[in-house]
């Protein structure tokens, strides 16, 4: 049985590594995808989990299995295929260590994932199913997800989203709204970061634009990330704000995905739904997400600097070092 199953991209980020001898630009090779991320900061944790996806059998793609595989993330879901490449993604990262990306994936082969290829006992074995929108933005792997997080309501298992918006990997900003909502009524819980919330509800108030997500579409609970100012949290017992943590960011890139995992860790820790959820909780829960997230930023890449449960501890007990 796992803790978490997640399904989506696995893909090699490549990571702004400063200036070669002749003041070029290099990049450093490095795992991501936020399903995956999200997996790792979870086996870092302690927990058992499961990915589903699709990459090459060229270099990255033997990398990136072995990378799950090392972290404790079951690859038994994970399909390796020779007709594509794994998909690359180029970092780049402004000088507070924000991050946009540029996509090599045309297509790649998280695109190509089926809905034959589904390791469905992998959803049935898991408490908490997770995806994201990334894999909804082409064919056949949105049929493939959209496949799976049936497959996972039907199941009765706990299902989190995180809509990731990329515009660039859909065909325009109406698409992207359209798809990302298509699987929020099969949702119990969603992360979105402020932008998205504006972006999908038109809302900037933070309390109306969760309120709204959770009538229109059944929602247990709503995560709103805000990036410095740290998290906000509602469901229909109430809601939680909390700062996030003061450290020396060297690199944004899955710190969502950090934040996300330690949640879930929380979550699965309770043994609750997320609709019970005190208020209180949601705000004890946001507080360790947030040193989570925020000790991601403090290195570079998005799996090789996740931290662990010592690390998480240190930092909520005693501050930044």
């Amino acid at each position: 049985m796992y803790d978490v199953t997640a399904l989506g991209e696995l893909l090699i980020d490549f990571t702004p590594a400063g200036p070669s001898s002749q003041g070029n630009p290099t990049f450093e090779q490095n795992p991501g995808g936020a399903p995956a991320n999200v997996l790792a900061a979870l086996s870092k944790l302690g927990l058992t989990t499961a990915f589903i996806g699709k990459v090459g059998t060229d270099q990255f793609g033997q990398f990136l299995k072995k990378t799950l595989d090392d972290v404790g993330v079951s690859t038994h879901g994970l399909v390796m295929t020779d007709t594509c490449n794994t998909t690359l993604a180029f970092v780049h990262l402004s000088p507070t260590g924000d991050r946009s990306f540029s996509f090599y994936r045309d297509p790649g082969a998280d695109l190509l994932l089926e809905p034959s290829e589904l390791s469905y006992q992998l959803i049935e074995d898991c408490s908490i199913f997770h995806f994201g929108s990334v894999s909804m933005t082409g064919e056949p792997s949105r049929s493939a997800t959209m496949a799976a997080v049936k497959h996972a309501k039907e199941q009765h298992k706990l299902i989190s989203y995180d809509p990731n918006l990329r515009l660039r990997l859909w065909k325009s900003p109406d698409a992207a709204k359209a798809g990302i909502l298509s699987a929020m009524p099969l949702s119990d819980m969603v992360k979105i970061s402020e932008e998205e919330l504006v972006f999908l509800t038109g809302e900037s108030d933070l309390e109306k634009g969760a309120q709204h997500l959770i009538d229109t579409y059944g929602l247990q609970l709503v995560l709103i990330t805000l990036g410095p100012d740290g998290a906000y949290a509602h469901n229909k017992l109430g809601s939680a704000r909390r700062a996030t943590y003061d450290v020396a960011v060297v690199d944004t890139t899955g710190a969502g995905d950090a934040f996300t995992g330690g949640f879930l860790y929380k979550l699965v820790q309770s043994g609750k739904t997320p609709a019970d959820l005190s208020p209180a909780e949601l705000d004890e829960f946001l507080d360790f997400a947030n040193a989570v997230g925020s000790l991601a930023t403090t290195k570079k890449g998005a799996i090789p600097a996740l931290p662990d449960l010592a690390a998480i501890e240190a930092l909520r007990t005693n501050g930044p070092a």
